[in-house]
């Protein structure tokens, strides 16, 4: 039954509507408990496909960016100079970014403030969509990968404890290209997929 539901789901995905419908019977049919309702189980599906859609279509815009010469390498770090500071334990990465332009960065592995210190930018995060204009601080978690568009020149920084004391170093610790490489446990979508949805 489990394998045909996901073949399903994979292949014809029913409406809303008909997969409650499914729900209800299939609990019936088998005599079923839950310590979710429908609409609990449905929202968490929603969220992952959700995420899951926003990796693929991120990691496309990153790909269709590098195709075009000049956004990667040596050439995108002169556009974007990087100050490296270590201090009392800390890492802190302050990055310019001119006006208008597209950015797509890495998966961060571990949670850290940011400080948008100069300028204003749309940020794209599985969160969805935010406007920020400094001053503004946050708070980057794990997982986080985000498109950004400079509206103007900005100034961004982030802040990471860390024992490492090369630059190297700190981005092995701190950064990641596949959502695979997260560490254990940090992973919000893999999070998600085991939301206690079991069976009583």
């Amino acid at each position: 039954m489990d394998e045909k539901i996901k073949e399903q789901v994979a292949k014809n995905p029913l409406t809303k509507e008909e997969s409650k419908a499914q729900f209800v019977e299939v609990t019936e049919m088998l005599g079923l408990k839950h310590s979710f309702n429908f609409d609990e189980a449905w929202e968490v599906g929603e969220e992952i496909r959700k995420r899951k859609e926003f990796r693929s279509k991120i990691n496309e815009l990153e790909q269709a960016i590098a195709s075009v010469e000049g956004t990667t390498g040596a050439a995108a770090h002169n556009k974007n100079p990087v100050k490296h500071t270590f201090a009392g334990g800390c890492y802190i990465r302050e990055i310019y970014n001119p006006a208008h332009e597209l950015i797509v960065t890495k998966i961060h592995k571990k949670e850290h403030p940011f400080f948008l210190m100069k300028g204003e930018m749309s940020i794209l995060t599985e969160e969805g969509i935010q406007t920020i204009k400094a001053p503004y601080q946050g708070v980057t978690k794990p997982g986080t990968k985000r498109a950004i568009y400079t509206h103007e020149e900005c100034v961004f920084t982030t802040v990471h404890a860390t024992d490492s004391i090369t630059i190297e170093d700190v981005e092995e610790e701190v950064i990641c290209t596949k959502y695979e490489d997260l560490p254990l446990g940090s992973d919000p979508l893999e999070a998600l997929k085991k939301i206690n949805l079991k069976q009583e």
